[in-house]
């Protein structure tokens, strides 16, 4: 199992959650979250914004579906055909274990 860890646009939000769900994958965390990437934040005129707000999206997938869900969130999340700054960064990570809280069983 891998965990896909998606920082993207809070406008792009619930259509690549939609996207998603289309594809067959429900499940998934939302958390809204602050930071700035290689840019270091954002200037309009005069004022300079350090941290700009964003959503994580975490995904448990197979690892058969892996390339599917990064494809989705990968297409959806970008802003324009060539992508801008700060449309977002995606991590995909190794999962060792996982559980069901309410039966205790391990999901691997």
């Amino acid at each position: 199992m891998k965990m896909i860890q998606a920082i993207i646009r809070v406008e792009k939000t619930e259509e690549v959650s939609e996207a998603l769900l289309i594809a067959g994958f429900p499940a998934m965390t939302k958390v809204d979250v602050y930071g700035r990437g290689k840019q270091r934040g954002l200037q309009v005129g005069t004022v300079f914004y350090d941290e700009l707000p964003k959503t994580l999206l975490i995904i448990v997938a197979e690892e058969e579906n892996v390339e599917a869900v990064l494809d989705i969130i990968l297409t959806v999340a970008k802003t324009s055909d060539s992508g801008n700054y700060g449309d977002g960064r995606v991590f995909v990570s190794e999962v060792g274990e996982a559980y069901t809280i309410s039966t205790k069983k391990a999901e691997l």
